[in-house]
């Protein structure tokens, strides 16, 4: 609580030190400059004033502790600095220094001196430019800026000083209300800066730029809490490419992760990814005037054909709906418009109104009334240094009264980022319409509103990650009949099958157990068996069992006979990978030999519930097969969600030992008949290198 506390003073300060030379006056001129109204304390050894404010020799020497403190000394001054503030009980302190863990192994125990002085501040940094408050004012900053104070608007936190910069500088009309420049984030992370932004009314949404996720269960605990306080959060995550990633990793010392377990964990917690710098401004921009929606249903008008047809092909792209006008909505369109304008979504009104306020009022008036999730004008302004923009703005001017009449949710959208004048951008916020630029731009943000406005409705219901905590030093590869033996007890479908060691014990197995069988080696060190002659499939009598032992007993000196399975409809995979970052992660998807022919899959990270793994085999490419395609039966989708969801349960129970799992082929037989699960690869860690289980005795386990 006192951590929490501090970073409340460091966000809302009313006194703050600041140390250094230039880079200090810097910071004092912007805290002037953003009208902040609370007390700045400069801190120099020799200068007796900085900006005309008389400085203080030294930490001890302030006449109380600092809200906030502005560090803009050398590294290792940095840290002698924060250990004085620390023990005055200062509040927080943002510290602009590198050569910390990002320069190497030296800079790293600097970090881990950085982290010890700090005690239990909050503490931006090392390697950061500041924090930009818009709201009150406070400018723990020594750059220029391009942002100006506001009453509300969004925060955006970035792991990247020179982005963060030029976000300030957006000519996009977007309200920013408060920016974070985290650096190397060594002691205060995003998960906390997100919780502070949370607890400000004044926020509308929260932008995330991130070269790293450094503490998933943590930033899941705060995105889950932002989905019940309604507040949107937008993620623009680089590092999705090798090099991308190498980059990352090379100017912070973040780590850039997984990107597919990026995505899986964006997903589970609703926060909205975006992969362009534009696109995240105007997603930040439309969130703050509309917040989430509830669907991604929009209607759209323009006086052009090409403007419609180009809107269209564009939201068809990201999944945005554009159905059919209401009936009667159509109908009253017509009647304005005249018999010669077809009616339809979007809708080419033509140029018939083009500069009649009254007519293009009405025409708006009805379209408005489709009662959609969002409705689009799309226009761009013409040059207004060699073109006359009244007809233009007449449009403008007509869109807004309908909206003001009819109040349903609207953006004017341009396609070019300079088609909306910076004036006309401002009236459309003054009246709570959206001034989007680019309609791919919109569009996206219209996709994110709906994916976090589904997410909001279903928060009650979203769990936060577990956290992740420590990894087992050696490997133990379960043979496949331990690994099956395993599975089945959390209640994962086996085949009926028998462990012998020799071919008669082979064909009396297979006997037993009925024909046709599949004979595999049994080997701890056999991960791909069919690679090296250790599967043999569709045996149908004893000598065909006899003869494939004797082919294989180079390979292992036990073996596996089960019933072979035959008609499912459909092959699955379901693997389960350890991460250091995110902990265990389960990939389903078409398995069999389509696993890398198809690469369809997706990924959900633990814990995970019923209804996810649900959702996640409809965003399979295969799930036609699953549901029934062109007459041929559906597979047996409960028994699919009950595997599934008993291989969460094992990996749960075996969380501290768990490296991989693999299931490849769950064989999906046709409604009512079940999975099974025909082979398995289980690792487990240890504290060192063991032995595997090695059960030379024989058994059966029931289909």
């Amino acid at each position: 609580m006192r951590t929490r506390e501090n970073l409340r003073r460091l966000m809302n300060p009313r006194h703050i030190a600041v140390f250094g030379g230039d880079a200090a006056a810097g910071a004092i001129r912007q805290c002037r400059q953003a009208g902040f109204d609370g007390t700045i304390w400069p801190v120099h050894p020799r200068r007796t004033s900085i900006e005309g404010i008389a400085c203080y020799p030294n930490t001890a020497a302030l006449p109380d502790a600092p809200d906030a403190a502005f560090l803009a000394v050398p590294r290792e001054t940095t840290v002698s600095v924060l250990a004085e503030l620390a023990a005055r009980g200062a509040g927080g302190a943002v510290c602009h220094a590198s050569g910390f863990a990002e320069h190497g192994p030296d800079g790293a125990r600097w970090q881990r001196e950085f982290v010890r002085a700090a005690g239990e501040m909050a503490v931006i940094g090392p390697n950061c430019i500041g924090i930009l408050d818009y709201l009150d004012g406070a400018a723990l900053w020594a750059d220029q800026h391009g942002g100006r104070r506001v009453d509300r608007g969004v925060a955006v936190i970035t792991q990247s000083g020179n982005i963060g910069q030029n976000l300030t500088m957006q000519r996009r009309s977007l309200p920013l209300a408060r920016l974070v420049t985290v650096g190397n984030a060594a002691v205060t992370g995003v998960a906390e800066l997100v919780e502070a932004m949370l607890d400000d009314p004044r926020i509308t949404a929260i932008g995330l730029h991130l070269e790293g996720i450094d503490d998933p269960a943590g930033l899941s605990r705060a995105a889950v809490r932002a989905l019940r306080r309604r507040v949107p959060i937008v993620v623009l995550k680089t590092g999705r490419s090798e090099l991308g990633s190498r980059a990352n990793l090379s100017h912070t010392s973040s780590l850039a992760g997984s990107d597919v377990l990026c995505d899986a964990f964006f997903d589970r917690v609703g926060m909205a990814r975006v992969h362009q710098v534009s696109t995240f401004l105007e997603t930040l921009k439309f969130l703050h005037v509309h917040g989430a929606l509830p669907g991604g249903r929009i209607a759209s008008a323009s006086c052009s054909g090409g403007e419609a047809s180009l809107l269209a092909d564009l939201a068809h792209d990201r999944e945005v709906e554009l159905p059919p006008l209401p009936q009667d909505t159509a109908r009253r369109v017509g009647e304005v418009l005249g018999e010669r304008v077809p009616v339809a979504n979007p809708l080419d009104y033509h140029t018939y109104v083009w500069g009649d306020f009254d007519a293009q009022r009405d025409c708006f008036r009805e379209f408005l009334t489709a009662g959609f999730d969002m409705h689009l004008l799309v226009l761009d302004f013409p040059r207004a240094d060699r073109c006359s923009p009244q007809a233009w703005q007449t449009t403008v001017d007509a869109y807004m009264a309908a909206c003001r009449h009819t109040g349903a949710p609207a953006c004017v959208v341009s396609s070019l980022p300079e088609g909306l004048p910076g004036a006309v951008r401002s009236r459309l916020l003054d009246e709570g319409v959206a001034p989007m630029q680019g309609i791919a731009e919109c569009l996206t943000a219209v996709a994110a509103a709906r994916q976090v406005g589904v997410a909001q409705e279903a928060a009650d219901a979203v769990l936060p990650l577990d956290a992740v905590t420590g990894s087992p030093t050696g490997t133990l590869q379960l043979d496949e009949w331990n690994g099956k033996r395993d599975l089945a007890e959390w209640g994962v479908p086996v085949p009926r099958g028998a462990l012998v060691a020799s071919a008669a014990r082979a064909a009396e197995a297979a006997r037993d157990i009925g024909f046709p069988v599949v004979v595999k080696a049994v080997s701890q060190t056999l991960a791909h068996k069919s690679d090296v002659g250790g599967v043999r499939l569709g045996l149908t009598d004893e000598a065909q069992v006899r003869d494939a032992v004797a082919d294989m007993t180079d390979l292992s000196d036990r073996f596996l006979v089960e019933r072979m399975v035959r008609g499912a409809v459909a092959e699955l995979i379901v693997g389960v990978h350890r991460d250091p970052q995110f902990g265990p992660a389960i990939t389903i998807g078409a398995g069999g030999v389509m696993v890398e022919l198809l690469d369809d899959a997706v990924t959900l990270l633990l814990p995970v519930q019923r209804d996810e793994i649900r959702a996640a085999l409809r965003r399979l490419r295969i799930w036609p097969l699953l549901s029934g395609f062109r007459g041929q039966p559906p597979g047996d989708v409960v028994a699919v969600l009950d595997a599934v969801t008993a291989v969460a349960d094992y990996v749960r129970g075996h969380a501290g030992t768990l490296r991989e799992l693999d299931i490849n082929p769950l064989l999906v037989l046709p409604d009512r008949g079940g999975v099974v699960a025909a082979d398995v690869l289980i690792r487990l860690g240890t504290d060192g290198e063991g032995e595997g289980e090695d059960d030379e005795g024989e058994g059966e386990r029931d289909e």
